[in-house]
């Protein structure tokens, strides 16, 4: 079973996009112990996302938690696989040590050339963050070179998209990506769609330009929708409303997906009393492709049952925003753009990097 546990509500920065209400509400220990007994409780391995707020607030209950888990997966013999998201600030070599034992899967928030556009410290003065971030990234690729670079662009940083992608590659990401803000906190015009589909060609034509050199970089979402559509892969199938990942809270409730929390009617139950299978049942019977949608083009290529996605956008998961609508169209049309022309570039290496 797959949990994300969300073991602060406090962050140390304050992100112009987050929707997130800042509070001292921290995971306890046996929350925390109960949760990961819950994750070995079914399926033949146990997978923890430690989540925040911003985790490393917590790092003690991340040991308690991979020195807990490692017993766990002797004692039962199943696979533990777990990952963090953070924001970098508060990354040290002790840890990174500790988590490449563990074999983590880190995912460093680091919105690249855009950073201090949204991205600042929750002091008084609102202070930047890109010169720490940017350090503690080299420190991060050095242990764990595997790491993920996970932009996220509000409408003013979208100048700085392009330049973005190529500065976090040029830190040494091999794996990168990038979506919109969304929310109340956000306001989308048509003029900031219009300069994101120009910062969308420079990207392409910088990942046209690292083909040519044989250079690797796997870039969401461009890359994504291309894999997809070659191996014939719906997204909307990703969605599951709690069957895939559910995230804790700190008090140790369960819920579908990060929007759904506090909503009563979505309520999976909690890692003392366990999922209840009735409501985990009736809530994923929630989950499908709206009915707005049922007859587009597009509609196994797009990301439109995300309920998560849907609900911040529009208050119901079934219901799709003009935005995130015409984002996926653009997102879809350049992928394949990108596509053909990686493909008449060099087909035989287009057919090993993306069809193998």
């Amino acid at each position: 079973m797959n949990l994300t546990l969300h073991l602060t509500e406090n962050c140390n920065l304050c992100c112009t996009y987050c929707l997130r209400e800042k509070c001292p509400r921290d995971m306890t220990e046996e929350v925390l112990y109960k949760a990961c007994d819950l994750a070995f409780s079914k399926g033949t391995r146990a997978g923890l996302c430690f989540f925040g707020g911003e985790p490393l607030l917590k790092k003690d209950l991340i040991y308690k938690a991979l020195d807990y888990c490692k017993e766990k997966s002797a004692e039962t013999g199943k696979r533990f696989d777990c990952k963090m998201t953070t924001n970098g600030t508060l990354l040290d070599e002790a840890f990174l040590k500790r988590a490449r034992e563990a074999e983590m899967v880190i995912g460093l928030s680091f919105d690249g050339k855009a950073q201090d556009v949204c991205r600042r410290y929750a002091d008084k003065n609102k202070s930047p963050t890109s010169a720490v971030v940017e350090k503690k990234a080299r420190m991060l690729l050095k242990l764990i070179p595997n790491s993920v670079a996970m932009m996220t662009f509000a409408p003013e940083a979208i100048p700085y998209y392009a330049e973005s992608v190529k500065y976090l590659h040029e830190l040494g990401f091999m794996r990168i990506t990038a979506n919109l803000a969304y929310g109340k906190n956000v306001s989308w015009s048509d003029s900031d769609l219009d300069l994101l589909k120009v910062e969308l060609e420079k990207t392409s034509e910088y990942l046209v330009s690292l083909f040519e050199k044989d250079d690797r970089l796997s870039f969401g979402p461009l890359h994504s929708k291309m894999l997809e559509n070659i191996k014939g892969h719906n997204p909307a199938e990703k969605c599951h409303l709690g069957v895939r990942q559910m995230p804790v809270t700190p008090a140790g409730d369960l819920y579908p997906c990060t929007s759904f929390i506090g909503d009563k009617d979505y309520y999976l139950g909690n890692v003392f009393d366990g999922v209840d299978s009735d409501a985990a049942t009736r809530i994923a019977a929630k989950s499908h492709i709206p009915a707005t949608c049922l007859e587009c083009d597009l509609v196994k290529r797009c990301t439109n049952s995300c309920g998560c996605a849907n609900r911040m956008n529009t208050g119901n998961e079934n219901e799709v925003s003009p935005l995130q609508c015409t984002y996926e169209r653009m997102v879809i049309e350049a992928s394949d753009n990108l596509g053909d022309r990686l493909y008449t570039i060099d087909s035989d290496r287009f057919m090993k990097r993306f069809c193998g």
